[in-house]
């Protein structure tokens, strides 16, 4: 479906992202439409850069609920926006559009969704303790960045295998004051026996099943309560995962995360509050269809 081809849809929700054809949005979506009682489609259109500006402009009409955000945008649609949430703000990337009566906010779920399947997967957030590496410095580190240091209160460490970036991202952050501290830290000098959380924010794995962000001399000096989080979800065990679990670590993917953000913007664009166990089934069914 092309960005001209929206305009033919009813009571309408969109993924706006490049490429887009993959996107299992509209399984979770098309599902959540159904148990509210709602009358809505979701579409997801595969949206370049100069496409974008009509694109965001597209959403102010009558019946659009607003769309989800995803590469390479989320930073790109800030400009784009008439308000971003405090989150959103200080993430600086914005993963939801909410449309209310011709104006448009922007939203990023990807931190509260995170930090619900962190906590259906056990993690106290008021007694996680340790500190935790990001690896990665994209709009998603950007996002697993304010779950470590907003929502969970620790220190947060953001290793990236370009280090520049990594600076940049924490150059970029709203100060602090006071802790918990943020650091941009090569790869060595993480001290990875006081790691409790290791969030895995870049693409590797995604493309290239073998991959890995993360030597596994690094995840063998991490303690036995640390858990491993690879915000990929295809495969569905990454090669980090695996090593994490050969360490006798606990480790898990970002389907959860995905189900999570979903259900959010879902509540944010009609006051529905539809069960998360809607979306994962929704994802569940379509898991065979997930490229690699």
């Amino acid at each position: 479906m092309t960005v001209q081809d929206a305009s033919a849809l009813p009571l309408q929700a969109f993924l706006f992202a490049d490429p887009a054809a993959h996107s299992l949005s509209p399984l979770m979506h098309t599902a959540a439409f159904r148990h509210a009682g709602l009358s809505g489609q979701y579409a997801a259109i595969r949206v370049s850069s100069t496409e974008l500006a009509a694109a965001v402009h597209g959403l102010r009409r009558p019946g659009v609920l607003g769309a989800n955000i995803s590469l390479p945008h989320k930073q790109a649609v800030l400009p784009l926006l008439d308000d971003l949430t405090p989150a959103a703000r200080a993430i600086g990337a914005v993963n939801t559009i909410i449309h209310r009566e011709g104006q448009l906010t922007g939203e990023n779920t990807d931190a509260p969704g995170l930090l619900a399947d962190l906590r259906d997967l056990g993690v106290n957030p008021h007694g996680l303790g340790g500190v935790i590496v990001v690896l990665g410095a994209g709009g998603a580190a950007r996002a697993a960045v304010y779950t470590g240091l907003n929502l969970l209160e620790q220190d947060v460490y953001v290793v990236n295998r370009t280090p520049q970036r990594a600076q940049d991202l924490v150059a970029s952050w709203p100060d602090r004051n006071p802790a918990p501290q943020l650091r941009a830290s090569a790869v060595a000098e993480v001290p990875w026996p006081d790691v409790t959380l290791v969030i895995n924010a870049s693409s590797a794995g995604l493309d290239a099943p073998d991959q890995t962000p993360l030597d596994p001399a690094f995840i063998a000096q991490l303690p036995r309560q640390a858990l491993v989080y690879d915000m990929v979800y295809s495969p569905a065990q990454t090669r980090l995962m695996a090593d994490a679990r050969v360490a006798g670590l606990a480790a898990a993917n970002g389907l959860g995360m995905l189900a999570q953000q979903a259900r959010l913007a879902f509540t944010a664009w009609t006051q529905c509050d539809v069960p998360v166990e809607v979306f994962r089934g929704a994802l569940e069914e379509g898991r065979t269809g997930i490229p690699r």
